[in-house]
């Protein structure tokens, strides 16, 4: 794999000593694409006459970039390749690891590799976990050239990376590999005697580097570690062979096929998917993103929030029963906790789906919370007014007030809206049943 590029500024890369294999590196390092030709995935970015391909293979300036996308699909690699280019140093820090004065340390030696016509590509890994201070510090270098920044993240940038960086960079979106792509790599993988697993003469039937390819996510590091560490665990049979099955590959895969950043963007993308099923009526789906969320390792009560949220918002008086299930679904899980709460989460979900839904309770708000901001400033009627005291009733507070149990005709003959909005409607009578 290719070796940090900075220990001289004065001369080039060896190209040949980037490119030596350390035998005790990941499988996932070790098969770390060294060209474009070996890159699998990201058409839409390093296709025929693409803009990356473009860069890797000289053509322009490269710009400032944040590499946006999920783990494993070739953020580092393509800024490896990317630094290959003549004249090009690669200086990579890791936002977990390093703060302002490791910045500064290599903005301060890329300057210094600028006087010698070396031009730095300054890589942060995981760029989101940076502060804001940390982002900062980056501008000036970044504004006056000194280094290019390559940012690599998987949280949306529109969110994680300060706007002032953001709008000096251009957004790069790297998509999930596909199962027939993860494939491929598995079986090159399993191919190469020099970096991959060839010399432990593995047997991996086909059905197994598919389950593989489908649990991984769409991430190739997971789906490289999982294999080696199947094949790995295989003794050699009298034939020299290590037979890879079922059983091991889901044991090398263990978790890490629900496993998602529970305070990232995907933990939201799952609780959106899981409402929008349950507000479709779409049982079926609905089980399935909250199977994603607890198997993921969700937490339940954030889970059972959300099904009460939707109790009331998107089902409300079209059955009321709804809310005291998903209440109770909350209660019981509070109490029980992991694993058994799978089962009132559960039928919480499935009564959600079946309910019949209505957005009644929220439109009606909504439309009496936007009269409530524009009209702030009426007073309350004097006859809803509580006469607390002597001079409270000699200032008319509570006169003409009618008690609605003694004088039902009171509930047509009294308004209990400011005059300026008696009339207004709220909530359409059929609908409130």
């Amino acid at each position: 794999m290719p070796r940090e590029q900075t220990q001289s500024l004065f001369d080039e890369p060896d190209d040949d000593d980037t490119d030596a294999v350390d035998p005790n590196a990941p499988l996932a390092d070790r098969m770390r694409p060294r060209s474009l030709d070996e890159f699998v995935g990201q058409e839409h970015l390093i296709g025929p006459g693409k803009m990356l391909r473009r860069l890797v293979e000289g053509s322009g300036r490269i710009p400032s970039m944040i590499l946006w996308g999920p783990p494993g699909t070739g953020k580092t690699t393509l800024a490896r390749l990317l630094a290959r280019r003549d004249r090009t140093r690669f200086a990579p820090l890791s936002a977990v690891l390093s703060g302002v004065k490791e910045l500064r340390e290599a903005i301060a030696t890329a300057r210094d590799a600028r006087r010698h016509f070396l031009h730095t590509l300054l890589f942060i890994d995981e760029i989101h976990r940076f502060n804001k201070g940390q982002q900062d510090a980056l501008l000036p270098a970044v504004e006056d050239g000194t280094v290019t920044l390559l940012g690599a993240t998987t949280e949306n940038p529109s969110f994680e990376v300060n706007a002032a960086l953001l709008s000096r960079c251009k957004t790069v979106i790297l998509h999930p590999l596909d199962e027939s792509q993860i494939v491929s790599l598995l079986r090159r993988a399993l191919d190469d005697p020099d970096r991959g697993l060839a010399s432990l003469h593995p047997d991996v039937p086909g059905a197994e580097l598919g389950r593989l390819a489908r649990f991984s996510g769409g991430d190739v590091r997971v789906a490289l570690s999982a294999l080696e560490a199947a094949v790995l665990s295989i003794a050699p049979g009298k034939d020299g062979k290590r037979l890879v099955d079922e059983s091991t590959i889901v044991e090398a895969l263990g978790r890490s096929r629900f496993a998602y950043d529970k305070g990232g963007e995907d933990h939201y993308n799952l609780a959106s998917a899981l409402i929008k099923s349950l507000r479709n009526s779409d049982a079926n789906a609905a089980l399935y993103w909250l199977a994603r969320l607890i198997e993921g390792g969700a937490d339940p009560i954030f889970i059972a929030r959300r099904l009460c949220i939707l109790a009331s918002e998107d089902v409300g008086l079209a059955d009321p029963n709804a809310m005291v299930q998903a209440h109770a679904a909350a209660e019981i899980t509070r109490l029980i906790g992991l694993p058994e709460a799978l089962y009132p989460l559960s039928q919480a979900t499935l009564y959600l789906a079946r309910a019949p839904k209505s957005n009644l309770i929220k439109r009606a708000y909504q439309a009496a919370a936007k009269d409530a901001a524009e009209t702030a400033n009426l007073p309350v009627p004097l006859h809803l007014r509580n006469a607390v005291t002597p001079l409270m009733a000699s200032a008319g507070y509570g006169k003409g007030y009618r008690y609605v149990h003694d004088d039902p005709a009171a509930r047509e003959a009294m308004t209990c809206l400011p005059e300026s909005l008696v009339g207004r409607s709220y909530v359409d009578p059929e609908e409130l049943g």
